[in-house]
Formats: structure tokens, C-alpha cells, sequence
């Protein structure tokens, strides 16, 4: 009988566990998208860096990678729960948003506030 008990035990236990690793795979699989999304923000950035600096500081090179941010930070913005990386991503919308006005005024944006905001956002991704 203990060998029956045993296996009831056992087979009662097995859907708990399954779900377990199965919310802990879904928490994995927010993770890693935050963290992709961050990486290619960083990459954005990195563009947006260049599009301002090189090429007599180009607004249109800044408005378009500004425009490759914003579509990024919609993926990520959908997709989590944690509030950390919500008002990351909100900051950095803002941040943005604002350079984005001023290069559709023909400005060179100042971007240190885009920059500032996706360290947050890479931050707060990648923070374990």
C-alpha cells in the first residue's frame, strides 16, 4: 500500500509542478523579450547617436531613428506586467517624444535624455 499512497502522491503532484515550470517559463520568456528589446533600444540609440553627430547633425536621420525607437518600445510596452519596465518605457516614450518634436521642427533634438532613458529601460531588463 505505501507504494500506492506513494504513486497517488506523486500523480497529484505532477500538474502542480507542470504549471510551476510553466509560469516560471512564461516569467523567463517576459525576461528575455525585455532584454531583446532593450538590446535593440541600445541599438536604436546607438543610431540616433550617430544620425546627430555625424552628417551636420541631421534632423532627418534623428527623426527616423527616433521613429525605430518608438516602434521598438511599442513591442515591449504591450507585452509586461512589471511596473519597473512600464515607467522605463514611459520615460522613454517622453524622452522621445521629445527629441522627436524638435527634429520635426528641423532642431538637432538633444538626445542625452534618449540616452539616459534606454539605460533605465536596460536596467530594468536585464536586472535578475
Amino acid at each position: 500500500m505505501p507504494s500506492r499512497a506513494r504513486r497517488l502522491v506523486l500523480a497529484a503532484a505532477v500538474p502542480v509542478v507542470a504549471a510551476a515550470a510553466l509560469a516560471g517559463c512564461s516569467a523567463v520568456s517576459k525576461a528575455l523579450d525585455c532584454a531583446q528589446t532593450a538590446a535593440t533600444v541600445a541599438s536604436d540609440v546607438k543610431d540616433l547617436q550617430n544620425a546627430v553627430s555625424n552628417a551636420g547633425n541631421s534632423p532627418q536621420a534623428a527623426a527616423a531613428a527616433l521613429d525605430q525607437i518608438s516602434q521598438d518600445l511599442k513591442s515591449v510596452s504591450a507585452d509586461t506586467g512589471d511596473p519597473d519596465v512600464s515607467a522605463a518605457v514611459k520615460d522613454l516614450t517622453k524622452a522621445v517624444d521629445n527629441a522627436q518634436t524638435a527634429a520635426d521642427k528641423g532642431q538637432v533634438p538633444d538626445i542625452s535624455p534618449v540616452v539616459d532613458a534606454a539605460g533605465e529601460l536596460t536596467k530594468v531588463c536585464t536586472a535578475g
